[in-house]
């Protein structure tokens, strides 16, 4: 296998990992993720979908969903009645933080079988190839109060 190969199957492995961690909340994991991407503040539903990378309309959706749920609610910002912002109810603020939890306890277990230099040096890649990814919306979008 070329490195290529290696990392489609490192995808695998923390999908794989991540949806089990998610079932065991009752979660599919794409609900999971937008939980934990509006957990500690509302987020504009445009920058969710390009920090998400999904289109527009995949993430309306995708609220839709989680919202019949109960666990978000999308409200229009007192800013900018065109922005919409989406955050956690209370019961889907509990559940985004037990499963964050959960998953930063047990995504690392993908290393379990490294040696403990190994650990660290993975830990470290994987920090950096995080840093250096703009995984937030733009700073000039900071969330507005709804």
């Amino acid at each position: 296998m070329d490195y290529g190969d290696k990392l489609f199957w490192l995808s695998v492995v923390i999908q794989r990992k991540y949806a089990q961690i998610c079932a065991e909340f009752d979660l599919p994991p794409s609900q999971a993720t937008l939980l934990c991407a509006v957990r500690d503040e509302p987020r504009q539903m445009a920058d969710l979908a390009a920090s998400l990378g999904m289109t527009k309309n995949a993430l309306s959706q995708l609220v839709d969903r989680t919202a019949r749920r109960e666990l978000v609610v999308r409200a229009s910002s007192a800013q900018d009645r065109r922005v919409v912002l989406l955050s956690a109810t209370p019961t889907g603020k509990v559940l985004a933080e037990a499963v964050y939890a959960e998953v930063a306890k047990r995504l690392p277990e993908i290393a379990k079988n490294l040696d403990a230099d190994d650990q660290r040096d993975f830990e470290r890649v994987a920090s950096a190839i995080v840093d250096t990814t703009d995984l937030s919306p733009p700073t000039s979008n900071q969330p507005l109060a709804p």
